[in-house]
């Protein structure tokens, strides 16, 4: 529970400001918020077959990649990760 107590010569604006902050540092909204709906966990085989899915995208990228087949794009604005020809047009036509 959050607890705020009026300091002498503060302002009510100032109060619910210092309050609306520790509200929000102690991350009670984003735990109410999650808690709205209920997501049932995934089973062990979903789970599974999805790793092997991403596994088996990720492996004919790189294999396209290695092949000349699948341009790679660097984005200057994250370029430790890769990009895609999708992104690459994607950026000829932004320019």
């Amino acid at each position: 529970m959050v607890e705020v107590r009026k300091k002498e010569g503060e302002s009510a604006e100032g109060l619910l400001r210092r309050f609306t902050k520790k509200v929000q540092a102690s991350g009670v909204l984003i735990r109410a918020k999650k808690g709205r709906f209920y997501l049932r966990k995934k089973s062990k085989l979903k789970q599974q077959e999805e790793a092997t899915r991403r596994r088996m995208i990720r492996e004919k990228k790189e294999h396209l990649r290695k092949i000349g087949k699948l341009e790679e794009y660097i984005d200057p604005r994250r370029p430790n990760k890769r990009g895609t020809i999708k992104k690459l047009l994607q950026a000829r036509i932004r320019k």
